[in-house]
């Protein structure tokens, strides 16, 4: 194939060389500066993630039992920041039991920090969706209020679960009968839990990846992005709970700070598997209009934005009269 392989055909091109679309992705990554973006999408997130979950708990306790929310949150949280749900949790928990000192100072200043995580991500995601922002930027206006939008999105979802998770702790309880035999539904409802939080993780991740890059992406691209990041953070999730429920010494390390240093860490790790994702739907975008070995880091930065570099002109020789 001439050392070049150019993609048309889409999804089947991908089936067909995985480890060239691969590369081309870590490739991708790597020209964006992947890793510092994902430091700083983590560094906000983490600013970001108390005043947000104070923010959507203190809404949310006037619909729902306080120590409800709190039960699942811990449970859900440990899709987000393994084996530290639980010292969050009481953090939360204190914050919650002074509420009545909230006052409106701290609550415009806690609505500022619990934004910063999204405007830094869509600053991210116009980093690696460069193609786009090359043609059309989104207006202030827009860019100010996704945030909110998100939030307000992330308390819906907690409701939602909240509620089916109710739902399904009671079917825990009951028994049913098998030949005989009575069997208590505790595995099965563990099991729909489990799968409801992968499946909330996927539609999380699908949500942003459609709504956070500039302009118009498919809804196909946008779940092709999130099925990929998902099904890899959950993989790596697992690795770090095991990692720190055996090898790590962190508690030796950091200790008093070994809560802040593993939630860091591991939200350092979701930033990078969230902006693979948006690689993914990159190199994706490019399948038909860029052959796959393509640099994607031969970009020049000019007034602040990326264009692609224009070709070299070559200037005709002059003819000689003999």
């Amino acid at each position: 194939m001439r050392g070049r392989l150019w993609l048309r055909g889409g999804a089947a091109v991908v089936a067909r060389h995985p480890a060239a679309f691969l590369r081309a992705v870590l490739k991708g990554f790597r020209a964006n500066q992947g890793l510092l973006l994902a430091g700083a999408v983590a560094y906000y997130a983490l600013l970001s993630l108390i005043p947000l979950l104070i923010l959507v708990l203190i809404a949310l306790s006037h619909v729902i039992d306080e120590a409800r929310l709190l039960a699942t949150l811990r449970e859900y949280l440990e899709f987000v920041v393994p084996g530290q749900s639980g010292a969050l949790v009481e953090e939360l928990r204190a914050f919650l039991a002074h509420r009545d000192a909230l006052g409106g100072l701290l609550l415009a200043t806690m609505l500022f920090f619990s934004a910063l995580a999204f405007t830094v991500l869509e600053n991210a995601m116009s980093v690696i969706f460069f193609h786009r922002v090359a043609v059309r930027r989104r207006h202030f206006l827009v860019s100010a209020t996704m945030p909110y939008l998100f939030i307000l999105f992330l308390a819906v979802g907690l409701l939602v679960v909240t509620v089916v998770a109710g739902r399904l702790q009671v079917l825990a309880g009951r028994h049913i009968s098998v030949f005989g035999e009575f069997l208590t539904l505790d595995a099965l409802s563990a099991t729909l839990l489990y799968l409801m939080g992968v499946l909330g993780e996927i539609l999380m991740l699908t949500a942003i990846y459609l709504v956070m890059p500039v302009g118009r992406l498919s809804l196909r691209h946008a779940l092709i992005g999130g099925v990929a990041a998902g099904l890899l953070w959950e993989l790596t999730r697992h690795v770090l709970v095991w990692y720190y429920a055996t090898l790590s010494q962190i508690q030796t390390v950091y200790g008093s700070l070994t809560t802040a240093i593993a939630t860091l860490l591991s939200v350092e790790i979701a930033a990078v598997v969230l902006l693979l994702g948006a690689q993914v739907i990159s190199e994706y975008e490019r399948i038909g209009h860029e052959p796959i070995d393509a640099k994607p880091g031969a970009m020049q930065l000019d007034q602040g934005r990326r264009h692609p570099r224009p070709p070299r002109r070559v200037k005709p020789r002059a003819v000689q009269a003999h």
